[in-house]
């Protein structure tokens, strides 16, 4: 019944971001993109951690993610080196792609619909203190080193790019916020309210992730883009589980973790693909296909973990 209660407003709101990429102009998606991003997600952060439960070892999730993003990497350098040698830029879209999952756009919603609010906070904390951070640390790093650009690999220019990417991203700042304001008291009335914003919000950002799979045109790589798949939407899943597990994180905890780090590549290795020249065509193609593989996915963690 979650998975249904999941997939209907899922599959509705995506597919009509689907129609709607393919009928408006391109500079639809990217104002709703840019408005999303400096006002839309940031507020639905604020308003959602107003009920979030910040008890027990919620501090744990950005180790954990940080720990799913490395276990990623290791696994994919393996299979790079027994492969053999592959282009630069391939292997970094194919690093990105078994590394950095999409855990605010996509990973939000479904945290919100399959295990509530209650525990958002794990889910928060994984993406703005793990995902974020990795992504434009790590990930800039990497991608600066992997691509074509060399003025852009230049080591102190990445240092700066990603300094900047992270002082200026709202979600960091909102989230700071959103843990201060919980102590201000509102009516339920206002409560109410904004909780309705929160989730027009979320659809919305389905509606964008549509409209931006619309725009996505290259289906090739599909044998590497398959393995990269397998290591962060399987493998790295099943890691995350046996580790929390291990060190007693049970439950809905449990559950919101495993479905961060299952999350299918996010649309910023697109960004860091274009910015550092890596390679497009593998990354987009990633992300196509871990897109819509997520509807194959989720049952098995709902299966084993909810």
């Amino acid at each position: 019944m979650n998975l249904i209660q999941l997939y209907i407003p899922l599959i509705g709101w995506v597919g009509l971001g689907v129609v709607l990429g393919r009928v408006l102009p391109s500079i639809v998606a990217k104002r709703l993109g840019l408005s999303l991003f400096w006002v839309g997600v940031p507020l639905s952060i604020m308003i959602f951690l107003r009920q979030a439960d910040l008890t027990g070892a919620v501090w744990m999730a950005p180790l954990v993610c940080w720990g799913a993003v490395l276990s990623g990497a290791a696994i994919a350098g393996l299979w790079l080196r027994a492969k053999g040698q592959w282009p630069s830029p391939t292997q970094g879209s194919f690093l990105n792609a078994s590394m950095f999952g999409n855990t605010g756009y996509l990973g939000y919603p479904i945290t919100l619909a399959l295990v509530g609010p209650k525990y958002f906070a794990w889910a928060v904390f994984y993406d703005t203190l793990g995902s974020t951070l990795a992504t434009y640390g790590l990930g800039v790093a990497m991608a600066s080193n992997l691509g074509k650009n060399p003025a852009i690999s230049d080591h102190s220019n990445a240092i700066q790019r990603t300094l900047s990417a992270l002082l200026k991203n709202p979600a960091l700042w909102s989230f700071a916020a959103g843990l201060g304001l919980r102590q201000v008291t509102l009516s339920d009335s206002t409560e109410s309210f904004l909780r309705i914003i929160a989730w027009m919000i979320i659809a919305l950002s389905l509606l964008l992730l549509g409209m931006r799979l619309s725009q996505l045109s290259s289906r090739s790589h599909v044998q590497k883009v398959s393995v990269s798949l397998m290591i962060k939407m399987v493998i790295v899943p099943l890691i995350v589980a046996l580790g929390v597990s291990s060190i007693g994180i049970t439950g809905s905890p449990r559950l919101v973790l495993v479905l961060q780090a299952a999350m299918p590549p996010a649309f910023s290795t697109l960004i860091l693909a274009e910015a550092y020249n890596l390679d497009r065509d593998l990354t987009v193609t990633a992300l196509a296909i871990g897109t819509t593989g997520l509807f194959l996915t989720l049952p098995i963690w709902l299966r084993l973990f909810g």
